[in-house]
């Protein structure tokens, strides 16, 4: 989970630990991208679409998938961004989020082949 708001990224952890997930959460993009350079297996990203530095979280996705191919990315935001309202880029949450949406979207998304 990738969130520069450490309230939200804390609460969020929380809610996605608590339905039985295993958690890293990284405050940018560059913590994230250590994480994914370890050897440990990673599954999802969850990542904010705006954050601070250059990287946003699509570029992030980009750079991760690069590193793990097969990994799956669920976006957040809290912004009305132009574009993403189709899913082009792959499911968007907006914040703020409901708990039981995120859990399900979790879900969702990792089962999927």
């Amino acid at each position: 989970m990738v969130d520069d708001d450490p309230a939200f990224g804390d609460s969020t952890t929380r809610v996605l630990r608590a339905a039985g997930f295993e958690v890293c959460l990284a405050p940018d993009y560059r913590l994230a991208l250590e994480d994914l350079e370890s050897t440990r297996p990673i599954a999802l990203l969850i990542t904010d679409i705006v954050m601070p530095d250059r990287v946003n979280g699509v570029a992030l996705s980009r750079m991760a998938r690069m590193r793990r191919p097969d990994l799956k990315v669920i976006y957040l935001t809290g912004y009305d961004i132009p574009g993403v309202e189709d899913d082009t880029i792959g499911p968007v949450l907006r914040k703020p989020i409901d708990e039981d949406r995120l859990v399900a979207e979790v879900r969702r998304v990792l089962a999927a082949g």
